[in-house]
C-alpha cells in the first residue's frame, strides 16, 4: 500500500481509551478535515469509547469486554455508529479498510488485531512492543509479504527511526535506546525490595499505565525494547545498547562509522512520536512543549546498573536464545507484574519469576500465531505457579 499524504487518511485506533489512544484521539480531533476514523477499539471503558466515537465520527466502535456491550450500545444510540464487542469484533475492526492503524492494545492481546492490519497491507503504528517481542519474526515476515509498513511509536524506537539512515545501513555501528531509570534509579536494593506498587508506578517523567510504569521501574521495558529494536531495525544484539538518561530529552541515538552520532531530542511527551507516525511521511503539528536547552542547562547519562536491574540481563538472554524465548519472557513478565500490583510478590520478585519461568521452559520454534498463543498460555501458567501464594512463592523464588 502506498503511504500517500497524511491528509484525508482513513485511520483506526486499537486501544483508543488508553494513554496512547487518548493522545492519538486528541491529535485526530485537532485536525478533523485530514482524517476519517474507521474504527475505535477499547478494552472495557465503554463510556469513554462512545464519547470518542461520537467526537471523531467513527464508523465502528468495539469494546473487547463483552459485558460492556450494552453500555456501549446504549451510549451510541441514535448516533449511527455501529457497536461491537468481543475478540472477534476487535479483529474485525483491525481488518476494516483503514490506511493507518494505531496498534496500542496492551500486551499479547494486541497480537491478533495487529496482524490483521498487517495482512491488509496497512501502515501500522506500533505502540505495543509486545507484538514484536512475542512474534517479531512472524510479524515482520507478514509485513514484507503484504506490503505493510511498520512505524514505531515507542518514543525511543521512533527517535531511532527518525535518525536511522537506511541507505547507510552498512555504516551504522550501533543504536542506543535511552532510559529514564524510572523511580528507583538511585534507590538501594533494600529500598527496592520494600517498594510498593504506588511507588513503582510513580514515574518521574512520563504519564503511563500501571503495567508499563512497573516495567519502567524494573527496566524490563528497556529489555523488551531491545528485542523490539532487533526486529524493527534488523540489528543483532551486540549492536543494540542502552544508556540511562534521567532527563528523558534525548530519546535515541545512532552511531555511524565516521564517528558521527545522530540523536533525536524532544520533550517527554508521547504526542510527538504519535504525530510523527500519524503524519508520516510528512510532519504534522503537535502541541508538545518545545525544548529550551538553555533552561535545561545540562543533560546527563550513565550506564544502567545490571545488579539492581537484572531484568535487562534476563531480556537480553531471551533475545539471544531466540525462538519462543521472548514470548515466554513477555508472558511471564505480564503475570509477574500483575502479581506485584496485586500485592502477591515483592518488587524484586518480578525479574526472578520471569527468569525462572524461562529456565523451566525449553525454547521452541514459533511458526504461527497458534504457536505463539500456546506458548503464551503455558508460560503464564508456569509464571502463576511461581508467583502464587506467599509461602509457595518464597520457596519457588528462593
Amino acid at each position: 500500500m502506498s503511504a500517500g499524504p497524511a491528509r484525508h487518511r482513513r485511520v483506526t485506533v486499537l486501544g483508543s481509551t488508553g494513554s496512547i489512544g487518548c493522545n492519538t484521539a486528541e491529535l485526530l480531533a485537532a485536525d478533523r478535515a485530514s482524517y476519517a476514523v474507521e474504527a475505535l477499539v477499547a478494552s472495557r471503558n465503554a463510556e469513554r469509547l462512545a464519547a470518542q466515537a461520537k467526537a471523531l465520527d467513527a464508523k465502528f466502535a468495539v469494546v473487547a469486554d463483552e459485558s460492556q456491550y450494552r453500555t456501549l450500545k446504549d451510549a451510541l444510540a441514535g448516533s449511527g455508529i455501529e457497536a461491537g464487542a468481543g475478540t472477534a469484533a476487535v479483529v474485525e475492526a483491525a481488518a476494516r479498510p483503514a490506511d493507518w492503524v494505531m496498534a496500542a492494545i496492551v500486551g499479547a492481546a494486541g497480537l491478533a488485531p495487529t496482524l490483521a492490519a498487517v495482512r491488509r497491507g496497512a501502515i501500522v503504528a506500533l505502540a505495543n512492543k509486545e507484538v514484536l517481542v512475542c512474534a517479531g519474526e512472524l510479524v515482520t515476515k507478514e509485513a514484507a509479504a503484504h506490503g505493510a509498513r511498520l512505524l514505531p511509536v515507542d518514543s525511543e524506537h521512533n527517535a531511532i527511526f527518525q535518525v536511522f539512515q537506511s541507505d547507510q545501513r552498512k555504516a551504522i555501528e550501533k543504536i542506543v535506546l535511552t532510559a529514564s531509570g524510572g523511580p528507583f534509579r538511585t534507590a538501594s536494593v533494600e529500598a527496592m525490595a520494600a517498594a510498593t506498587p504506588a511507588q513503582a508506578v510513580a514515574h518521574p517523567n512520563w504519564r503511563m499505565g500501571a503495567k508499563i510504569s512497573v516495567d519502567s521501574a524494573t527496566m524490563m521495558n528497556k529489555g523488551l525494547e531491545v528485542i523490539e529494536a532487533h526486529h524493527l531495525f534488523a540489528l543483532e544484539s551486540e549492536r543494540l545498547d542502552i544508556v540511562v538518561h534521567p532527563q528523558s530529552v534525548v530519546h535515541g541515538l545512532v552511531y555511524y562509522s565516521d564517528g558521527s552520532v545522530l540523536a533525536q531530542l524532544g520533550s517527554p511527551d508521547m504526542r510527538t512520536p504519535i504525530a510523527n507516525a500519524l503524519g508520516w511521511p510528512d510532519r504534522i503539528p503537535a502541541p508538545s512543549p518545545r525544548l529550551d536547552l538553555a533552561k535545561l542547562a545540562q543533560l546527563t547519562f550513565e550506564a544502567p546498573d545490571p545488579q539492581r536491574f537484572p531484568a535487562l540481563r534476563v531480556a537480553r538472554t531471551a533475545l539471544l536464545a531466540g525462538g519462543g524465548a521472548p514470548t515466554v519472557l513477555n508472558a511471564a513478565n505480564e503475570v509477574a507484574v500483575a502479581a506485584f500490583l496485586d500485592g502477591q510478590i515483592g518488587f524484586l520478585d518480578i525479574a526472578a519469576a520471569v527468569e525462572q519461568t524461562l529456565e523451566r521452559m525449553p525454547g521452541r520454534r514459533i511458526a504461527s500465531l497458534d504457536d505463539v498463543y500456546a506458548l503464551d498460555r503455558e508460560a503464564r501458567a508456569t509464571a502463576r505457579q511461581l508467583a502464587g501464594g506467599s509461602n509457595s512463592r518464597r520457596a519457588a523464588l528462593g
